[in-house]
């Protein structure tokens, strides 16, 4: 069908060019009479014209037949293909040579025209396939996504990406599209570029600098050379550099991983280390000869009672923190009311808040909630104990609840010495605590990390509110269903 196309475009052009030619004779010889001088000049303007967009043989049959009729209708003897005046010869031998050389610099400065507006286009394509590759940082992703790339910018039928490394194959078209891995793998191997106008295939090897990688090929669209070796460049390029990517990837997640076991084995030592000291001490006055009355006794198995409660409590935190990274948070949801809650957490909460005046702000009309009471009352106490050991003794603390913008949002307000919004942005991270608190004030830093995770296994958010020197607001809103 093209084949049939570009003879029947061809032939409309031959009989276009001698359409012109009879159009000028006709205006000249019989219209506007003119001196020869404006007949030759109308005809190599003519060829000039017809050599810029149509080409080079177009031009030299309209020269050849400009030269017949200038000779036939205007230079005399009138009529006939003989010239009666040597110098009308002269004329005619430097008006054909003229309209064939200019005919001829016409062509060239098309072709050259034609091969800038190409290498634009190559430089076009070539730029858009390389932003897309950039916005790919996974390798499998990209080598599956590089022929569909190829296809939809450069128009080819298919294409396919073979790898040295792998002995794969990875293909826009299932079928193969003519594409075959014998043919790829030949010319990753040989590092020659292939390019088969009779099956209109393109393949070119994918190089880093002396280094062969595998090859790319496309079918159905020609591609330059420059414009194809510059392809393979960019592909393995990309390749190479993804594939980078995900080595550091691992890399660093290696050593994110490493650091945060290495925050969890210091932190758990020291919480561990604090009370079996107590638990140490206070079994080591019991089982000494010392005279001991009872209320001393009381005292003693108190601290060993308080900080077993204290291992307990840690044990479980990590416990908890593990099976979060394990599996998620895993939940009951009944509808609940907040207050009961609220009420829950308190009572669990009740030794640590001895020291401090506690507001609890939550209606009886508010809306039922269907979540985990256990694990809600978890973040609760979470923040309550926060609430208590970071702010000064007797400062009070506030609880609320209400209903806002679809959500139920609870917060425990404090009155302690603040967060700065730099250290906002971390506290929430596993293992993170306050610069300025860490060694002051116990902890492992597990408890927000645990209470976020929770409140969005709910669906919900968990954030906070602070000013230095005037204490914090940690919220967490909850979905109404």
């Amino acid at each position: 069908m093209r084949v049939k196309f570009t003879a029947l475009q061809s032939l409309a052009r031959f009989l276009a060019v001698v359409a012109i030619v009879a159009c000028i004779v006709f205006v000249y010889h019989r219209l506007i009479p003119v001196n020869p001088t404006t007949v030759a000049l109308t005809f190599l303007l003519a060829v000039l014209v017809v050599s810029a967009y149509w080409g080079l043989r177009y031009s030299v049959l309209l020269a050849a037949l400009a030269t017949l009729g200038f000779n036939y209708y205007f230079l005399p003897p009138i009529g006939r293909l003989t010239i009666a005046d040597p110098q009308n010869w002269v004329a005619l031998f430097a008006f054909l040579a003229t309209a064939i050389l200019a005919s001829e610099l016409s062509e060239r400065a098309r072709r050259e025209t034609l091969n800038a507006n190409q290498r634009r286009r190559d430089v076009e394509r070539l730029y858009s396939f390389s932003q897309r590759l950039l916005a790919t940082d996974n390798v499998g992703e990209l080598l599956n996504a590089i022929p569909r790339y190829v296809c939809q910018i450069f128009g080819g039928k298919s294409a396919a990406v073979y790898l040295l490394s792998s002995r794969e194959t990875y293909r826009s078209d299932p079928q193969g599209g003519g594409l075959s891995t014998e043919d790829l793998e030949a010319v990753s191997t040989r590092g020659e570029p292939v390019i088969d106008r009779t099956r209109n295939l393109s393949l070119v090897p994918l190089r880093l600098g002396a280094r062969l990688t595998g090859a790319i090929g496309v079918a159905g669209t020609a591609i330059s050379r420059e414009s194809l070796e510059a392809l393979g460049g960019l592909v393995a390029i990309a390749i190479e550099r993804v594939g980078v990517m995900e080595k550091l990837g691992k890399a660093m997640a290696a050593r994110q991983g490493e650091t945060l076991r290495t925050a969890l084995l210091d932190s758990v030592t020291h919480e561990l280390r604090t009370p079996l000291t107590g638990i140490k001490a206070a079994v080591t006055s019991l089982l000494s000869d010392l005279e001991l009355d009872p209320a001393q006794r009381r005292d003693l198995l108190t601290v060993i009672n308080e900080e077993a409660d204290r291992l307990d409590h840690l044990v479980e935190e990590t416990t908890e923190m593990t099976q979060i990274d394990a599996q998620g948070v895993v939940l009951h949801r009944q509808p609940t009311s907040v207050r009961s809650v609220i009420d829950l957490a308190v009572t669990e909460s009740k030794t640590v808040l001895s020291q401090h005046p506690l507001e609890i702000r939550a209606p009886e009309s508010l809306p039922e909630v269907r979540l985990d009471p256990a694990r809600i009352a978890e973040v609760l106490r979470q923040l309550l104990e926060n609430a208590a050991k970071y702010s000064s003794a007797q400062s009070p603390i506030t609880i609320t609840a209400e209903v806002s913008n679809g959500q139920l949002v609870t917060s425990v307000a404090d009155r302690g010495p603040g967060i700065d919004e730099f250290e906002q942005a971390l506290i929430f991270d596993k293992f993170y605590r306050g610069r300025d608190q860490r060694y002051r004030v116990q902890g492992t830093g597990m408890g927000l990390a645990i209470a976020k995770a929770i409140v969005e296994a709910h669906g919900g958010t968990l954030g906070v509110t602070s000013q230095l020197g005037h204490g914090s607001v940690f919220h967490f809103a909850l979905p109404l269903e």
